[in-house]
């Protein structure tokens, strides 16, 4: 029997979630499977990974075989680095401490990685935000200056003296039409 660890789809239409499961490979997508290990959400930003690890290494070092998404995220989150530094304890290429200690070293390295790049994220968010409110400062500071305008030409037309009238123009009697 071959055992594959993929994704069942669950949750409703153009909202997707995901449980990781553990199944026969001859079973279908959403269908009957041996365990439950962890959910997937990749809707959100960045997308949610919750797996329960020690299951997910214990069933890779039984030879289930992870789905293309599946082994992605337990490269992402550093399962397959140590199922690939346990088999070479296993073979006697290094010891367990020297693996423990470059598992530990490398998730340090990627939770720094992962940590720099939301703020990256954030801080690009917050720039951009600033820039839209200084944007609208601008437009307020523009509106009330042509605001202050307007009120000094009125104030000025209503101040100025009365424009002396005219002299009326000289109508052509009605019986003297234009050749």
């Amino acid at each position: 029997m071959s055992v594959k660890i993929r994704l069942a789809r669950r949750g409703r239409k153009k909202l997707a979630r995901y449980d990781v499961v553990v199944a026969d490979a001859r079973s279908p997508r959403d269908g009957k499977f041996i365990e439950k290990i962890g959910t997937y959400d990749p809707l959100t930003v960045p997308a949610t990974i919750n797996l329960d690890e020690t299951r997910a290494f214990n069933w890779l070092m039984n030879g289930a075989q992870p789905s293309d998404t599946v082994k992605a995220m337990l490269s992402y989150r550093g399962i397959m680095m140590k199922k690939h530094l346990q088999i070479g304890v296993v073979k006697g290429a290094i010891t367990q401490d020297q693996a423990d200690q470059k598992l530990a070293d490398w998730k340090k390295l990627k939770d720094d990685k992962i940590q720099s790049r939301h703020d990256n994220i954030s801080k690009s968010k917050q720039d951009a935000a600033k820039a839209r409110k200084d944007a609208e400062v601008k437009i307020k500071e523009a509106r009330a200056e042509a605001i202050r305008k307007k009120a000094e030409v009125a104030a000025a037309v209503a101040e100025a003296p009365a424009a002396p009238a005219e002299a009326p123009v000289a109508e052509a009697p009605a019986g003297e039409a234009q050749a």
